[in-house]
């Protein structure tokens, strides 16, 4: 079980959605080559904005080789949590060694060069009941074309969705689309969003474009939302990096007060809860 024991002057709000990076570490070729950013760098960052924990997202570059994400969870045992990248054959030991460590979600990345898009459908089928056992949910980053589709997965396989990046509802994505039809049986299905990587949805700071789709999507999930910086922003050059300020502003601007505390301190710890696994859980 995860330890509770925090150090007193950890802030109290999460940042859902970063990425960390050891240099040395291998990366899949085909995609880019990150810079070293450790663990502390973005505790330093988000704890100076007042959050204090964290949720490290395995980015696309280390495939299934979650190494620099589990040894990051392991520095600070209990504060920080982890949505890992794995392999259809990984063993139950090792998912709950995984858990363990804070881990409480598998990502589906759709995007990406380096994703894993090859056949989401038949190891989401393969992975789902081993994950609901887990109390575990899917992150999907996606485009907003893909959204029937995935909601197509959960009404067959009953493991929440969360949806990467404001869903993938880009700036410039039709009133109508089929995507928020899709978005409206997610959320039937007890689907979260997270409001983040504004800069991947055809919108430039200070993103107001996306405005509309924020209030439209807070509506529909109301507390089955949390919010990410997407550091450290991998789409931008090492001097061009948004603020961190920035990429928090959308919620401030658009969302009330009680909203942005329910999202930033609240829904995080139901998404992302301490306890610990249990195995013994009918799929």
């Amino acid at each position: 079980m995860l330890s509770t024991s925090m150090p007193a002057d950890v802030a109290p709000s999460w940042d859902c959605h970063v990425h960390v990076f050891d240099g040395s570490a291998k990366v899949v070729p085909g995609h880019y080559t990150p810079q070293h950013r450790p663990l502390a760098v973005i505790e330093s960052l988000a704890q100076r904005h007042g959050f204090g924990h964290l949720v490290l997202v395995q980015p696309s570059v280390y495939g299934t080789d979650n190494t620099v994400l589990l040894d990051a969870l392991r520095m600070q045992p209990g504060r920080h949590r982890g949505v890992a990248v794995v392999d259809v054959s990984i063993s139950d030991a090792e998912l709950t060694s995984m858990h363990s460590l804070g881990v409480r979600g598998v990502r589906f990345n759709l995007v990406s060069p380096a994703g894993n898009h090859q056949n989401p459908t038949e190891d989401f089928a393969k992975l789902a009941p081993r994950l609901r056992a887990l109390g575990w949910h899917v992150q999907w980053y996606a485009r907003a074309d893909d959204l029937p589709a995935i909601a197509a997965l959960h009404q067959s396989f009953p493991v929440p969705a969360v949806l990467d990046h404001l869903a993938g509802l880009n700036a410039h994505l039709a009133a109508d689309h089929a995507a928020w039809y899709a978005l409206h049986k997610l959320a039937a299905l007890g689907a979260w969003v997270k409001l983040s990587g504004w800069y991947r949805l055809q919108a430039d700071a200070p993103y107001i474009a996306l405005d509309g789709n924020i209030a439209r999507v807070a509506k529909l999930f109301a507390s089955r939302i949390v919010w990410g910086s997407d550091w450290p922003h991998t789409s931008f050059a090492a001097d061009a990096l948004p603020t961190y300020a920035s990429t928090l502003a959308p919620v401030t601007r658009v969302l009330s007060v009680a909203q942005k505390t329910d999202i930033l301190n609240h829904a995080p710890k139901t998404l992302y809860p301490g306890k610990a696994a249990n195995t013994d859980r009918a799929p």
